[in-house]
Parts: structure tokens; C-alpha cells; sequence
């Protein structure tokens, strides 16, 4: 176990939840101390998601106490709040693999484990997927146990209102556990946050509410069969103490809370009470994120997932970042802070993502200029089209995976009506540790097919501040900018801005017969590559940076087809539709022959590991394009000296 020799001595007693709930309901304290501190030092040498889990521990515990699982269903959202739960659910032993290649996923995952009912990567989709499940069930006349554990953050998102629609008007035994933290990664926003914050609905209500129904049931006044009783029991004794009726028993969804999500053995007795009630129901616990960690309690978004640190002193191991290129998010931090500087119609947009994007620097100094919509990618994109529409030029940052969830918005407000809205996708390409949930690898795929928006992507720094320039000048229409998680290539990366010719890409170096054509950051591994396939085979290799997909550069595109009888093209997404389609699309429209090879994300999931690893797995790294070219340089003519 990663070198740990300290002992838990509870926590050793369980490989599997049905060990856990051998133990009597005053060891459980015991458990969530064991249970908590081996999160820290698991994570303090193997990184990942930290505060999250921490905050749950009483309730994961609770929870495989309480409820039969696997055979019950438990349904984590999102799942960075999951340690606790895979170490308890039979992987304890294998955790120092959390998110390494090879190794078990950061997230749950229904292939890893029969006790991960769902994957849940994404946020706000537990409440549809634990429904969904639970009206199976009932088909099915299964007396199973769903439960959906979903956070504050998570419910900011359309989603999962969506289910609450439809899980009270839907015959159903759902149980929603609310995780109440008032955090997503950064601090939650929006009139849910603030509502959820002082959904009191009394403590004393909920304590007087709670123990009159347990009485009536106890008493046999009231049944679990009687639920138009139960529900105006709610309901009139709600209006008759507080003069109001909270969002959820709006719903017709039997509203129970907030309780303490630390006090495990009360979390028991709650659970066991509810447990077997018919009808949707909502648990709302409040939380701590980072609970039992003093810095993380503190600093919340810092201990989101704070990579290496020293549990003993409570920092971070940061390594020395003098003279070393910037993260491309800070980048466009920076540089979107210094246009809306010059130009007052730049706005930004984020979904919850302020930290993670760096808009938080423009945050700052402009607050009233930056809008965090939640976690609700949707209407962040919807919402830049209204901006754009009444003459703003919204920059709106969506990580690339997350904005697949936005896709009917971009068609439908934004590319339909031609309007002004800059989508900055970061995290585009492979994401490393966080998997297939995470990597941003369909963008350029998904984005091609459509009508009248401009597609880029930077080779380096001072590319993405030109192109950050180009897209807020005022002809600029939709425009789509894609670029990677982690650092750039450029220590001096603060160039003069300029407008870029869009459309427009270019030759890095000449070649004969042989041309790459490559897009965005992923060129500069193919320069490498293609520098140290000229010294061992004393062969010249063209490379094309074509910087935009959409519109894309006919000219050299021409001038590529004339002249070379092999192409390979190299894109960090998918070889199904990106710069690789574009270009055999490109030839066979203009009847040019060349043999071509695409390099990219071969057409499966591809699972998690250091970006090292991962370009090696998909042959994106150096030694991949070397052999390529190796193999093609094997099929030409030996030359006649």
C-alpha cells in the first residue's frame, strides 16, 4: 500500500461492505477515522481527488452499512467523491493504482467493479440514472435499493432538474441523498446555492417533523401505503410552522433534512428509517469538503486535487515554476484580462470552472464582466449567445469534454444565427489521469460538421494570444479555440498580439515526397520527431501547421497534393472526422492521389495514465511518428547516386 506502514485496524477488517457490516454501529466512528486517514496518506504520495472524498466519509460508511450493496444500488455524482467508496468496496489493497496506467479508474466505473452502479464522470446525472433504475427495478418486482448521492455543485446543472421533473411524476422508490457542501470545485454559485444555504426549513421543524412521523408510523396512524397521507402530513405540518414549502416537496419528492453528514451513527439511524419508505424521498446532509484535513477545510479549492503534498505539515509539493513555459489556461487567463482591458464588450463565461480556466484572474480586477453559470454547460453556451445577440462578445471556456453536453446549443444559437461567440475548449486532447470521462479528444470531429463557425487551435503560446486577438476583433462570427491541459513550450510567452489571416496555415519546414500536416500543440512533438528522423535517415520531411481545421487552408492543401506522393496528418482527437478526414475529403475532391496515414485517437475509449503514456498507447509520441516515417521511407525508391 504505497509504502505505508501505519496500521487500521478497523479499516483491515474489511475487504468487501458485507465485512463492514459485520461490525457493530459503535465501531463505525472508529471506521470513518480509519477510513479517513488512509485517504490522506494514500493521496499525499499518489495524487488525485482529495476534499471531495474526505467530506463523504461518514456517509459512504453509512451508507454500505445500511443498504445491501452491491445488490442496492449507489449512484456517486459526480464521482470524485468515490475513494471511500472503492476502497471500501473490495480495492483497498490496489488504491496506490487510483489513476495510474493499468490501474483502477478515479472515477466509478462499471466495468472496474459491480459496486459502481453507474459511471459518473459528469456531473448532475445521477438523479436519471438512479430513476431509471429504480423504475427497472419496480418493473421487475425487485425489492432493490436505489440511491443517488449527488453534490450541491452537481445539482446546479440542468439535469438533474430535469430528473426531479420526472422522478415525481413517475411511479418510483428513489432515494437522493443531497450532499450539501456549498462547494463545487470552486464555491458554488446562483440562487440554488444560496437557497440551499438557508433551506433550513427549520432544524427544528425537520427534528419536530421527523419525530412526529416516526411516531404516527409507530403508532400505525400513518403506513408507507398512505402516501397522499404522507405527503399532506408534510405538507400541512411545512405550511402550519414555516408558512413555506421547500423546492423538492414542490416536486412531491418527501423531503427529509439538513442533518449533520459527519455524525455517522446518526447518518445510520436516518438511513435505516427511510430505507424502506415507498415513494421518491431526498436525504440533505450538510458536509464539509475536505473534512478531518485542517488545509483542505480551509482551502477547499486549493485541496480539490492538490496533487503531492506533506501531510505532515499540510502544504503542497509545488515544484519551482521560474523559467519554465506557463500552463496554457493561464495563458488565456491572462491574455483574456488584457483584451477585455482594451475592449469593453468582452465578457467571460465559465461553468463552474473559474480556477480551473484562470478566468479567475479576470475575475478579479473585472468581476462584473465574469459570469459563473454553475455547473450547466448548456446554458453557459446559451446564455454567451444572448451576450453575443445584444452586441457582447462572450468568451465562453468550457473544458472540451464537458462541452459535449452543450452540443444542440452550439448549433441551434450560436452557429444557426451566425453570432458572436468565442468557445475557448480546454483540456482538449488526452487529460492524462482523469480518463475517458475527461479526455477532450471529439471536439474537432464533432465541431467540423458545422455550418459557419471558425475552428483554431495554437501550436504554442503566442498562437493562442493571436488567436484569442482574431476571434474578438468584430467580423470574427462563432469562433472555436481548442487547446491542451498542462504547460506550453514557450518561456517568454507574452508576445505583441496580432490578427491572424483565418483560414490561413503554414509551412514549418520543406521536405521531399514525404509532407506531415499536423494542428495545434501536438506540431511541436512532430517537429521533434521529424528533427530526429532527419539526422538518422538523411531524409528532408515537409510539416504543415495548418492552425485552423475550419476554414482550412486550400491553398496549401494544393500545394501539399501537387507535390507529395505520402502524407501523414497528426491531431491529438479522434482519427474519425477531425484533420485527418479533412484532408483524404480535401484529395478526393480534387482528384489528388496520395498515400495518406492518420495519426490520432484510434475509435475506442482510451483509459487513463500520464499523457506520456497515453501518446505512447495511441503512438502520438516521438518514437510513434519516427515509425511512421520510418515505414513510409521503406515504400520509396532507393535513390540512384
Amino acid at each position: 500500500m504505497s509504502g505505508i506502514n501505519k496500521e487500521y485496524p478497523f479499516l483491515d477488517r474489511i475487504i468487501y461492505p458485507a465485512d463492514l457490516r459485520h461490525l457493530s454501529e459503535k465501531d463505525l466512528v472508529n471506521v470513518c477515522a480509519d477510513l479517513r486517514n488512509f485517504i490522506i496518506d494514500e493521496l499525499s504520495a499518489n495524487p488525485g481527488h482529495f476534499g471531495s472524498s474526505l467530506g463523504v466519509v461518514e456517509l459512504t460508511v453509512a451508507l454500505h452499512y445500511v443498504f445491501n450493496t452491491p445488490y442496492d444500488r449507489l449512484i456517486w455524482d459526480v464521482g470524485h467523491q468515490a475513494y471511500g467508496h472503492k476502497i471500501l468496496t473490495g480495492r483497498k489493497d490496489i488504491f496506490n493504482t487510483n489513476r495510474k496506467f493499468g490501474g483502477i479508474c478515479g472515477f466509478p466505473n462499471i466495468r472496474e467493479s459491480e459496486y459502481d452502479a453507474f459511471g459518473t464522470g459528469h456531473a448532475s446525472t445521477s438523479i436519471s440514472a438512479g430513476l431509471g433504475m429504480a423504475v427497472a427495478s419496480s418493473m421487475k418486482d425487485e425489492n432493490r435499493n436505489v440511491v443517488a448521492i449527488i453534490g450541491d455543485g452537481s445539482m446546479t446543472g440542468g439535469l438533474a432538474f430535469e430528473g426531479l421533473n420526472n422522478t415525481s411524476i413517475n411511479p418510483n422508490n428513489l432515494l437522493i441523498i443531497l450532499n450539501d457542501n456549498n462547494m463545487a470545485i470552486d464555491n458554488n454559485v446562483g440562487a440554488l446555492s444560496e437557497y440551499l444555504v438557508h433551506i433550513t426549513t427549520s432544524p427544528t421543524y425537520n427534528k419536530l417533523r421527523y419525530d412526529l412521523y416516526r411516531f404516527l408510523r409507530h403508532k400505525k396512524i400513518i403506513t408507507e401505503g398512505n402516501k397522499g397521507i404522507i405527503l399532506r402530513f408534510n405538507n400541512s405540518l411545512k405550511s402550519l410552522l414555516t408558512k413555506q414549502q421547500n423546492i423538492f416537496e414542490g416536486f412531491n419528492i418527501r423531503y427529509f433534512g439538513p442533518v449533520d453528514g459527519h455524525d455517522v451513527d446518526y447518518l445510520v439511524k436516518v438511513l435505516k428509517d427511510i430505507k424502506d419508505m415507498k415513494g421518491p424521498r431526498i436525504l440533505h446532509i450538510r458536509t464539509k469538503k475536505g473534512k478531518g484535513f485542517e488545509p483542505a477545510e480551509k482551502s477547499a479549492t486549493e485541496w480539490h486535487a492538490p496533487g503531492l503534498f506533506d501531510k505532515e505539515k499540510g502544504i503542497r509539493i509545488v515544484s519551482d515554476k521560474k523559467e519554465q513555459p506557463p500552463l496554457f489556461q493561464d495563458v488565456f487567463g491572462n491574455t483574456l484580462l488584457e483584451l477585455a482591458r482594451e475592449n469593453d464588450k468582452i465578457v467571460g463565461i465559465t461553468p463552474a470552472m473559474p480556477t480551473g480556466s484562470s478566468m479567475c484572474i479576470m475575475m478579479k480586477e473585472i468581476p462584473e464582466r465574469v459570469f459563473d453559470v454553475g455547473i450547466a454547460e448548456e446554458h453557459a453556451v446559451t446564455f454567451s449567445a444572448g451576450l453575443a445577440k445584444e452586441g457582447m462578445i462572450p468568451f465562453c471556456n468550457i473544458y472540451s469534454s464537458f462541452m459535449q453536453r452543450a452540443y444542440d446549443q452550439v448549433i441551434h444559437d450560436v452557429a444557426l444565427q451566425n453570432l458572436h461567440v468565442v468557445l475557448c475548449l480546454d483540456r482538449a486532447g488526452l487529460v492524462g489521469e482523469d480518463g475517458p470521462t475527461h479526455h477532450g479528444v471529439f471536439d474537432l470531429s464533432y465541431f467540423r460538421c458545422i455550418p459557419n463557425l471558425t475552428i483554431a487551435s495554437p501550436l504554442n503560446e503566442h498562437d493562442l494570444r493571436n488567436l484569442m486577438f482574431t476571434a474578438q476583433e468584430p467580423d470574427a462570427g462563432p469562433f472555436v479555440i481548442r487547446y491542451p491541459r498542462g504547460k506550453g513550450v514557450l518561456v517568454d510567452w507574452k508576445n505583441p498580439m496580432k490578427r491572424l489571416s483565418v483560414g490561413k496555415g503554414r509551412k514549418l519546414r520543406s521536405g521531399k515526397e514525404i509532407a506531415v500536416i499536423s494542428i495545434g500543440p501536438i506540431g511541436n512533438i512532430v517537429t521533434e520527431a521529424i528533427s530526429s528522423f532527419e539526422k538518422e535517415s538523411e531524409t528532408k520531411i515537409a510539416h504543415y501547421d495548418m492552425v485552423f481545421l475550419k476554414p482550412i487552408d486550400e491553398e496549401l492543401l494544393h500545394e501539399i497534393g501537387r507535390e507529395y506522393k505520402y502524407i501523414i496528418t497528426v491531431e491529438d482527437g479522434t482519427v474519425i472526422g477531425g484533420l485527418g478526414s479533412a484532408v483524404i475529403e480535401f484529395m478526393a475532391d480534387n482528384e489528388y492521389t496520395p498515400k495518406i496515414k492518420r495519426i490520432g485517437l484510434p475509435d475506442k475509449f482510451v483509459q487513463h495514465g500520464s499523457i506520456s503514456q497515453l501518446y505512447q498507447l495511441c503512438g502520438l509520441d516521438m518514437e510513434g511518428i519516427k515509425k511512421e516515417l520510418w515505414e513510409i521511407k521503406s515504400k520509396l525508391k532507393k535513390p540512384v547516386y
